[in-house]
Protein backbone atom coordinates (compact mmCIF):
# COMPACT_ATOMS: atom_id res chain seq x y z
CA UNK A 1 0.00 0.00 0.00
CA UNK A 2 1.23 3.42 -0.65
CA UNK A 3 0.75 6.76 1.42
CA UNK A 4 2.23 9.19 -0.14
CA UNK A 5 4.48 11.92 2.30
CA UNK A 6 2.42 14.89 1.63
CA UNK A 7 -0.99 12.34 2.81
CA UNK A 8 1.18 11.75 5.65
CA UNK A 9 2.47 14.64 6.94
CA UNK A 10 -1.16 15.78 6.29
CA UNK A 11 -2.86 13.11 8.53
CA UNK A 12 0.09 13.67 11.54
CA UNK A 13 -0.72 17.13 11.33
CA UNK A 14 -4.63 16.30 11.71
CA UNK A 15 -4.28 13.62 14.38
CA UNK A 16 -1.73 15.43 16.59
CA UNK A 17 -3.46 19.28 16.45
CA UNK A 18 -7.37 18.40 16.47
CA UNK A 19 -7.30 15.02 17.91
CA UNK A 20 -10.29 13.61 15.87
CA UNK A 21 -10.37 11.03 13.25
CA UNK A 22 -7.72 11.07 11.39
CA UNK A 23 -7.85 12.24 7.60
CA UNK A 24 -8.35 8.75 5.78
CA UNK A 25 -5.23 7.60 3.06
CA UNK A 26 -4.42 10.71 -0.05
CA UNK A 27 -6.62 12.89 1.60
CA UNK A 28 -7.15 16.14 -0.37
CA UNK A 29 -4.88 19.79 0.60
CA UNK A 30 -8.02 21.12 1.41
CA UNK A 31 -7.09 23.29 5.23
CA UNK A 32 -9.25 21.55 8.42
CA UNK A 33 -11.96 23.13 8.77
CA UNK A 34 -12.16 23.00 12.53
CA UNK A 35 -9.42 25.40 14.11
CA UNK A 36 -6.65 23.66 15.72
CA UNK A 37 -6.66 25.48 19.21
CA UNK A 38 -8.29 23.82 21.81
CA UNK A 39 -9.51 25.34 25.16
CA UNK A 40 -8.55 22.17 27.26
CA UNK A 41 -9.81 23.64 30.78
CA UNK A 42 -13.54 24.05 28.99
CA UNK A 43 -16.30 21.88 29.83
CA UNK A 44 -19.12 21.40 27.10
CA UNK A 45 -22.74 20.53 27.66
CA UNK A 46 -24.00 19.41 24.62
CA UNK A 47 -27.69 18.66 24.10
CA UNK A 48 -28.49 16.20 21.66
CA UNK A 49 -32.23 17.57 20.81
CA UNK A 50 -33.88 15.16 19.08
CA UNK A 51 -32.70 11.47 20.30
CA UNK A 52 -34.89 10.84 23.26
CA UNK A 53 -34.48 6.43 22.90
CA UNK A 54 -31.76 6.39 25.55
CA UNK A 55 -29.06 7.87 27.93
CA UNK A 56 -26.20 8.97 25.76
CA UNK A 57 -22.48 7.09 26.94
CA UNK A 58 -19.53 8.89 29.12
CA UNK A 59 -17.75 10.38 26.21
CA UNK A 60 -14.36 10.01 28.58
CA UNK A 61 -15.37 6.48 29.24
CA UNK A 62 -15.87 5.08 25.43
CA UNK A 63 -13.62 7.43 23.69
CA UNK A 64 -11.54 9.12 26.05
CA UNK A 65 -12.68 12.65 25.14
CA UNK A 66 -12.56 14.66 28.34
CA UNK A 67 -14.49 17.83 29.59
CA UNK A 68 -17.65 16.73 27.69
CA UNK A 69 -21.38 15.70 28.78
CA UNK A 70 -23.83 14.75 26.89
CA UNK A 71 -27.56 15.39 27.29
CA UNK A 72 -30.78 14.32 26.27
CA UNK A 73 -32.62 16.50 28.59
CA UNK A 74 -34.23 19.17 26.70
CA UNK A 75 -34.95 21.46 29.73
CA UNK A 76 -30.94 22.32 29.13
CA UNK A 77 -31.61 24.26 26.47
CA UNK A 78 -30.75 27.06 27.68
CA UNK A 79 -27.53 26.16 28.77
CA UNK A 80 -25.83 23.63 26.32
CA UNK A 81 -23.26 25.45 24.75
CA UNK A 82 -24.11 23.38 21.97
CA UNK A 83 -27.67 21.54 20.20
CA UNK A 84 -27.07 18.50 17.85
CA UNK A 85 -30.12 17.68 15.50
CA UNK A 86 -30.45 14.41 13.39
CA UNK A 87 -31.89 15.51 9.72
CA UNK A 88 -33.14 11.82 9.28
CA UNK A 89 -35.06 12.17 6.05
CA UNK A 90 -36.61 15.47 7.03
CA UNK A 91 -38.31 14.36 9.90
CA UNK A 92 -37.27 16.68 13.06
CA UNK A 93 -39.45 16.64 15.94
CA UNK A 94 -42.86 18.35 14.00
CA UNK A 95 -44.04 19.70 17.50
CA UNK A 96 -40.46 20.87 19.01
CA UNK A 97 -38.44 20.72 15.65
CA UNK A 98 -35.70 23.43 17.52
CA UNK A 99 -35.30 24.41 21.39
CA UNK A 100 -37.35 27.57 22.32
CA UNK A 101 -36.05 30.94 21.88
CA UNK A 102 -34.77 32.61 22.86
CA UNK A 103 -31.09 31.35 21.81
CA UNK A 104 -28.26 31.72 23.94
CA UNK A 105 -25.89 34.10 21.89
CA UNK A 106 -23.10 31.81 22.14
CA UNK A 107 -24.75 28.92 21.56
CA UNK A 108 -24.02 26.63 18.47
CA UNK A 109 -26.37 24.43 16.56
CA UNK A 110 -25.10 21.53 14.95
CA UNK A 111 -26.79 19.93 11.80
CA UNK A 112 -26.23 16.05 11.64
CA UNK A 113 -26.63 13.66 9.12
CA UNK A 114 -25.09 10.31 7.72
CA UNK A 115 -27.51 10.15 5.32
CA UNK A 116 -26.74 10.66 1.36
CA UNK A 117 -28.47 13.60 -0.07
CA UNK A 118 -30.94 11.32 -2.15
CA UNK A 119 -32.69 10.44 1.57
CA UNK A 120 -32.36 14.17 2.82
CA UNK A 121 -35.79 16.11 2.19
CA UNK A 122 -37.01 19.51 2.98
CA UNK A 123 -33.13 20.62 4.01
CA UNK A 124 -33.92 24.22 2.12
CA UNK A 125 -36.10 24.44 5.20
CA UNK A 126 -33.12 24.89 7.47
CA UNK A 127 -30.91 27.62 5.65
CA UNK A 128 -28.82 30.32 8.28
CA UNK A 129 -30.12 28.65 10.83
CA UNK A 130 -26.90 25.90 12.13
CA UNK A 131 -23.42 26.77 12.69
CA UNK A 132 -21.55 23.59 11.97
CA UNK A 133 -22.18 20.81 10.12
CA UNK A 134 -21.28 17.15 11.16
CA UNK A 135 -21.28 14.52 8.31
CA UNK A 136 -19.42 11.56 6.80
CA UNK A 137 -18.44 14.21 3.81
CA UNK A 138 -14.81 15.28 4.23
CA UNK A 139 -15.66 19.37 4.09
CA UNK A 140 -18.00 19.35 6.91
CA UNK A 141 -17.23 21.42 9.65
CA UNK A 142 -17.18 18.23 11.75
CA UNK A 143 -15.51 15.04 9.69
CA UNK A 144 -16.55 11.81 10.96
CA UNK A 145 -16.84 8.74 8.06
CA UNK A 146 -18.19 5.49 9.16
CA UNK A 147 -15.32 4.05 9.29
CA UNK A 148 -11.13 4.84 8.52
CA UNK A 149 -7.99 3.83 8.56
CA UNK A 150 -4.79 4.51 10.53
CA UNK A 151 -1.57 3.23 9.24
CA UNK A 152 0.60 1.14 11.77
CA UNK A 153 3.46 3.44 11.42
CA UNK A 154 1.21 6.76 13.05
CA UNK A 155 -0.69 4.09 15.90
CA UNK A 156 1.91 6.44 18.81
CA UNK A 157 0.40 9.58 17.38
CA UNK A 158 -3.21 8.81 16.78
CA UNK A 159 -5.90 9.17 20.18
CA UNK A 160 -8.29 6.90 18.45
CA UNK A 161 -5.31 3.82 18.29
CA UNK A 162 -6.40 2.85 21.09
CA UNK A 163 -10.07 1.29 19.88
CA UNK A 164 -8.49 -0.13 16.43
CA UNK A 165 -8.39 -3.15 15.18
CA UNK A 166 -5.65 -4.27 13.95
CA UNK A 167 -6.48 -5.96 9.94
CA UNK A 168 -5.22 -9.64 9.05
CA UNK A 169 -4.13 -10.61 6.01
CA UNK A 170 -7.24 -13.15 5.81
CA UNK A 171 -5.64 -14.46 2.51
CA UNK A 172 -6.44 -17.83 4.08
CA UNK A 173 -9.49 -20.39 1.37
CA UNK A 174 -13.04 -18.91 1.97
CA UNK A 175 -16.04 -21.62 0.99
CA UNK A 176 -17.92 -18.66 0.09
CA UNK A 177 -17.50 -16.72 -3.22
CA UNK A 178 -19.67 -13.83 -3.68
CA UNK A 179 -22.13 -12.80 -1.39
CA UNK A 180 -24.60 -9.23 -1.33
CA UNK A 181 -27.01 -8.23 2.23
CA UNK A 182 -29.76 -5.64 0.84
CA UNK A 183 -32.63 -5.05 3.79
CA UNK A 184 -34.25 -1.96 1.50
CA UNK A 185 -34.93 -3.84 -1.88
CA UNK A 186 -36.03 -1.04 -4.65
CA UNK A 187 -36.24 -1.85 -8.17
CA UNK A 188 -35.48 1.06 -9.33
CA UNK A 189 -32.13 1.61 -7.12
CA UNK A 190 -28.90 1.35 -9.35
CA UNK A 191 -27.65 -1.54 -6.77
CA UNK A 192 -30.37 -3.68 -7.93
CA UNK A 193 -30.16 -3.05 -11.37
CA UNK A 194 -26.16 -4.46 -11.59
CA UNK A 195 -26.71 -7.12 -9.53
CA UNK A 196 -29.46 -8.76 -11.60
CA UNK A 197 -27.11 -8.04 -14.19
CA UNK A 198 -24.18 -9.58 -12.53
CA UNK A 199 -25.80 -12.63 -11.39
CA UNK A 200 -26.36 -14.00 -14.82
CA UNK A 201 -22.81 -14.57 -15.08
CA UNK A 202 -21.70 -15.71 -11.70
CA UNK A 203 -23.21 -17.32 -8.14
CA UNK A 204 -24.42 -14.11 -5.82
CA UNK A 205 -25.41 -15.43 -2.44
CA UNK A 206 -28.28 -12.80 -1.57
CA UNK A 207 -28.89 -12.16 2.27
CA UNK A 208 -32.00 -10.21 3.73
CA UNK A 209 -35.28 -9.80 3.12
CA UNK A 210 -34.58 -9.58 -0.67
CA UNK A 211 -32.31 -13.29 -0.16
CA UNK A 212 -33.09 -16.69 -0.16
CA UNK A 213 -31.60 -15.87 3.35
CA UNK A 214 -32.91 -13.55 5.80
CA UNK A 215 -29.31 -13.35 8.58
CA UNK A 216 -30.48 -13.05 12.24
CA UNK A 217 -30.55 -9.39 13.70
CA UNK A 218 -27.70 -7.71 15.09
CA UNK A 219 -24.47 -6.50 13.52
CA UNK A 220 -22.74 -10.10 14.25
CA UNK A 221 -24.59 -12.20 12.19
CA UNK A 222 -23.38 -9.66 9.08
CA UNK A 223 -19.27 -10.30 10.28
CA UNK A 224 -19.78 -13.95 10.75
CA UNK A 225 -21.56 -14.16 7.71
CA UNK A 226 -18.83 -11.95 5.65
CA UNK A 227 -15.86 -14.32 7.02
CA UNK A 228 -17.29 -17.11 4.81
CA UNK A 229 -16.85 -15.11 1.40
CA UNK A 230 -14.13 -13.87 -0.62
CA UNK A 231 -15.82 -10.88 -2.05
CA UNK A 232 -18.55 -8.57 -0.98
CA UNK A 233 -20.65 -6.45 -3.03
CA UNK A 234 -20.30 -3.28 -1.21
CA UNK A 235 -23.34 -1.37 -3.17
CA UNK A 236 -24.42 1.71 -2.00
CA UNK A 237 -28.69 2.73 -2.46
CA UNK A 238 -27.55 6.13 -4.02
CA UNK A 239 -23.90 7.35 -5.22
CA UNK A 240 -22.64 10.69 -3.86
CA UNK A 241 -19.32 12.22 -2.60
CA UNK A 242 -18.10 10.72 0.29
CA UNK A 243 -21.12 8.82 0.95
CA UNK A 244 -19.64 5.56 1.76
CA UNK A 245 -21.19 3.37 4.51
CA UNK A 246 -21.05 0.49 6.42
CA UNK A 247 -21.46 -1.77 3.47
CA UNK A 248 -17.57 -1.46 2.79
CA UNK A 249 -15.90 -1.05 6.10
CA UNK A 250 -17.98 -4.89 6.99
CA UNK A 251 -16.04 -6.04 4.26
CA UNK A 252 -13.08 -4.29 5.43
CA UNK A 253 -13.94 -6.04 9.01
CA UNK A 254 -13.90 -9.14 7.71
CA UNK A 255 -11.32 -9.69 5.18
CA UNK A 256 -13.65 -10.07 2.22
CA UNK A 257 -12.62 -7.97 -1.10
CA UNK A 258 -15.22 -4.93 -1.48
CA UNK A 259 -17.09 -4.89 -4.95
CA UNK A 260 -17.80 -1.55 -4.72
CA UNK A 261 -20.57 0.65 -6.41
CA UNK A 262 -20.66 4.25 -5.10
CA UNK A 263 -18.62 7.56 -6.07
CA UNK A 264 -15.88 7.73 -8.25
CA UNK A 265 -12.96 5.50 -7.32
CA UNK A 266 -10.81 8.72 -7.04
CA UNK A 267 -13.53 9.29 -4.00
CA UNK A 268 -12.91 5.25 -2.78
CA UNK A 269 -8.74 6.15 -2.93
CA UNK A 270 -9.38 9.00 -0.19
CA UNK A 271 -10.33 6.14 2.26
CA UNK A 272 -8.41 3.13 1.12
CA UNK A 273 -5.42 2.18 -1.02
CA UNK A 274 -6.19 1.71 -4.81
CA UNK A 275 -5.27 -2.29 -4.60
CA UNK A 276 -7.73 -2.84 -1.07
CA UNK A 277 -11.39 -2.62 -3.51
CA UNK A 278 -12.51 -3.61 -7.05
CA UNK A 279 -15.09 -0.83 -8.31
CA UNK A 280 -17.14 -1.69 -11.43
CA UNK A 281 -16.37 1.19 -13.01
CA UNK A 282 -12.67 -0.46 -13.83
CA UNK A 283 -14.58 -2.80 -16.39
CA UNK A 284 -16.44 -1.67 -19.93
CA UNK A 285 -19.19 -4.68 -19.20
CA UNK A 286 -20.88 -6.41 -16.08
CA UNK A 287 -19.53 -9.27 -17.99
CA UNK A 288 -15.63 -8.62 -17.52
CA UNK A 289 -16.50 -7.94 -13.98
CA UNK A 290 -17.36 -11.75 -13.31
CA UNK A 291 -14.72 -12.82 -15.34
CA UNK A 292 -12.31 -10.47 -12.85
CA UNK A 293 -13.78 -11.99 -9.67
CA UNK A 294 -13.65 -15.79 -11.49
CA UNK A 295 -10.07 -15.35 -11.96
CA UNK A 296 -8.90 -13.77 -8.86
CA UNK A 297 -10.74 -16.35 -6.80
CA UNK A 298 -8.29 -19.01 -8.67
CA UNK A 299 -4.98 -16.80 -8.35
CA UNK A 300 -3.54 -17.08 -4.94
CA UNK A 301 -1.18 -14.14 -6.26
CA UNK A 302 -4.22 -11.99 -7.13
CA UNK A 303 -6.15 -12.36 -3.66
CA UNK A 304 -2.83 -11.40 -2.05
CA UNK A 305 -2.91 -8.45 -4.51
CA UNK A 306 -5.91 -7.17 -2.87
CA UNK A 307 -5.35 -8.10 0.81
CA UNK A 308 -1.83 -7.65 1.41
CA UNK A 309 -2.52 -4.16 2.33
CA UNK A 310 -4.22 -5.26 5.18
CA UNK A 311 -0.74 -5.91 7.67
CA UNK A 312 0.26 -1.93 7.44
CA UNK A 313 -3.45 -0.67 8.81
CA UNK A 314 -5.74 -0.68 11.74
CA UNK A 315 -9.36 -0.20 11.41
CA UNK A 316 -12.07 1.57 13.63
CA UNK A 317 -16.06 1.58 12.63
CA UNK A 318 -17.87 4.31 13.29
CA UNK A 319 -20.38 4.27 16.28
CA UNK A 320 -22.33 6.63 14.27
CA UNK A 321 -24.59 7.57 17.32
CA UNK A 322 -22.28 8.39 20.44
CA UNK A 323 -19.20 8.62 18.67
CA UNK A 324 -20.96 11.31 16.90
CA UNK A 325 -22.11 13.14 20.31
CA UNK A 326 -18.51 13.20 21.46
CA UNK A 327 -16.99 14.07 18.18
CA UNK A 328 -19.67 17.07 18.10
CA UNK A 329 -18.41 18.06 21.93
CA UNK A 330 -14.48 18.08 21.10
CA UNK A 331 -15.20 19.90 17.73
CA UNK A 332 -17.26 22.28 20.25
CA UNK A 333 -14.62 23.07 22.73
CA UNK A 334 -12.22 23.53 20.06
CA UNK A 335 -14.36 26.49 18.62
CA UNK A 336 -14.89 28.44 21.89
CA UNK A 337 -16.72 31.62 21.38
CA UNK A 338 -17.16 31.45 17.45
CA UNK A 339 -20.55 31.01 16.36
CA UNK A 340 -20.50 31.40 12.22
CA UNK A 341 -23.33 30.31 10.75
CA UNK A 342 -23.59 27.82 7.93
CA UNK A 343 -23.89 29.32 4.49
CA UNK A 344 -25.66 27.49 1.59
CA UNK A 345 -26.34 24.55 3.35
CA UNK A 346 -28.70 22.84 0.53
CA UNK A 347 -26.29 23.46 -2.28
CA UNK A 348 -23.23 22.45 -0.38
CA UNK A 349 -24.56 19.16 0.78
CA UNK A 350 -25.82 18.30 -2.69
CA UNK A 351 -22.98 19.50 -4.50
Amino acid sequence: SKLCNCAKAKLEFSVASRNLPPRPVNVSNAEPSVPVSEDNNAEILLLVWNNKERKPRDCWERFQISGCTITTDRSMHNKADAVVMRHLYGNLDKEAPFPPEPRPAAQKWIWLNFESPTNVRGLWEFEGIYNLTLSYREDSDIFLPYGYLIPNVLLDKVPQAHFAKPLQSSSDPRPGFVAWVVSHWEDGLERVHFYRLLKDYIKIDLFGHAGTTVLPPGHNSVVQMLRQYRFYLAFENSQHTDYITEKLWNAVNCGAIPVVLGPSRKNYERFLPPEAFIHVDDFRTVQELAQYLLKVKDSPSLIQMHLSWRTDYSFHMTALGDESYCTACKAVRMRKGKTDVVKNLTAWFFS
